[in-house]
């Protein structure tokens, strides 16, 4: 004789740990967000199973590129101090600063948020901030997911990942292919660490301890360490629209040390001069705290640099002054030379 075990109880999803309407209520905070980065080609966005876009018809030979990145242990600061309103930003400018690269122009953007427990307004900063990051990149953003999974994360933590999709006509692809001897390396700016470098940064905040700054280059100490990754998107469109540019660098892990050869032809290497653009506070210090040397600064953080632009040197001077007009910091920090029995990137 079988017997049956009846639950005196009905368990819900709730009772599981996943608010269903916590999902809806962030969907509906999320919408006007959304609606703030649409652009043409988006034929229907959140909301869907999927989301449409029609590559934009002034495309004759459209080449789509696509890129996916996260925010990395950049997070574990965000949740110990509360700032979540800048990541969503980080993780924008990690995906269409590389699709940047290969000369296209981001058209959409989706993310993917994961938690243990939905916290709406936490959700909410974090989505707003991927919002701002996609109206300053002319990037819609049309879609992404919310997954609350219990047991998954620890009270109060996410994770995040994004994918952008741009377009570049077949005939303006990127891909360093003409890069020679002689050509002009152009530096643009970092805003700061950017998102890469940040398991030794959190060793150098413990390191320091009471004795880390109360301000770096102006910004309290927090905030200059958790400033978004610059979106250079629109700049250097502008740019690459104006000046024969022959390759492009987005200086992310592995700093310019292992980025810059990524673009380089075979049997070239990029000579940068040591000085030839300044050490911010932020970087000095996270050397000094770290006791590490220069070629490990160039190797782990962008170290002031964060868009590396490879240009004849006809046209060098030309290209830093549009993209210093349209408000980059622009550094002349190299040249392109031959490469010997050396490394790929030189900097002395």
């Amino acid at each position: 004789m079988s017997t049956t075990n009846t639950p005196t109880t009905a368990l819900s999803y709730k009772d599981a740990g996943v608010d269903i309407d916590a999902g809806d209520a962030l969907v509906e905070r999320i919408k006007p967000l959304a609606k703030k980065t649409m652009r043409e080609g988006v034929l229907a966005g959140i909301g869907g199973f999927g989301a449409l876009f029609e590559v934009p018809k002034r495309y004759k030979e459209p080449v789509l590129v696509s890129g996916t990145d996260g925010v990395g242990t950049k997070l574990k600061l965000a949740f110990e101090w509360q700032m979540h309103d800048t990541v969503g930003i980080d993780l924008v400018a990690m995906s269409v600063n590389d699709v940047l690269v290969q000369g296209a122009e981001p058209l959409f953007f989706l993310d993917y948020f994961a938690c243990g427990k939905l916290d709406v307004d936490t959700a909410a900063a974090v989505v707003g901030g991927i919002a701002k990051g996609c109206e300053l990149s002319g990037c819609a953003l049309i879609g992404g997911e919310t997954a609350e999974m219990p047991g998954m994360y620890p009270a109060g933590e996410y994770d995040l990942a994004g994918f952008a999709v741009g377009a570049v006509e077949k005939s303006k692809i990127l891909t360093g292919a003409d890069v020679k001897p002689g050509d002009v390396v152009l530096g643009l700016a970092s805003s700061g660490v950017h998102s890469n470098g940040f398991s030794l940064v959190r060793k150098c905040i413990e390191r320091a301890g009471d004795s880390a700054p109360a301000t770096l280059d102006g910004k309290p100490f927090k905030q200059a360490l958790m400033e978004p990754t610059r979106l250079y998107v629109k700049n250097v469109l502008a740019a690459l629209a104006a000046h024969p540019i022959k390759a492009l660098a987005h200086i992310t892990g592995g700093g310019l040390l292992e980025n810059i050869p990524r673009v380089l032809p075979e049997g070239t290497a990029a000579h940068l001069k040591k000085g030839s653009w300044p050490q911010t506070e932020l970087f000095a210090w996270l050397q000094a705290t770290a006791g590490i040397d220069d070629i490990e600064m160039n190797r782990t953080f962008n170290n002031g640099i964060g868009m590396v632009v490879v240009i004849n040197a006809a046209n060098a001077a030309a290209c830093a002054a549009t993209l210093r007009a349209a408000g980059e910091t622009v550094y002349e920090i190299g040249v392109i030379a031959a490469k010997g029995d050396g490394a790929a990137v030189v900097v002395g």
